[in-house]
């Protein structure tokens, strides 16, 4: 048996308030569109990870999602033009990664990191 793929389910009455976090800042594609479930991600990269952890890092809360983006600045000034507060970072982290979070419409924390 071989693993093909991890999805990330988070229970919300308000399927639609995904679209601005998840495709107008972030810019996934809609992949599919049930109406009671919406998921989005990219047709170019499907990796496989899930994570445990204690802490987030630097003594930070666990995130509940980590998303690699190629250019973290952007995705920070894409955050900050849709009025979306920062609540840590941006921080260069002694591991090699550029990252800051941000909670999501559901109040899930995102870390929004880049290797570096």
């Amino acid at each position: 048996m071989k693993v093909k793929r991890i999805v990330t389910n988070i229970e919300t009455p308000e399927v639609m308030a995904a679209k601005r976090f998840y495709h107008d800042v972030l810019g996934l594609e809609l992949l599919m569109d049930q109406g009671w479930i919406a998921t989005y991600g990219s047709h170019e990269e499907m990796s496989i990870q899930i994570s445990f952890a204690s802490q987030g890092g630097s003594d930070t809360p666990t995130p509940d999602i980590s998303i690699e983006v190629d250019n973290v600045d952007e995705a920070l000034e894409r955050m900050k033009s849709a009025g979306i507060p920062i609540e840590y970072g941006p921080v260069n982290e002694a591991w090699g990664v550029r990252r800051f979070y941000v909670r999501d419409p559901f109040g899930k924390l995102i870390n929004i990191l880049a290797h570096v």
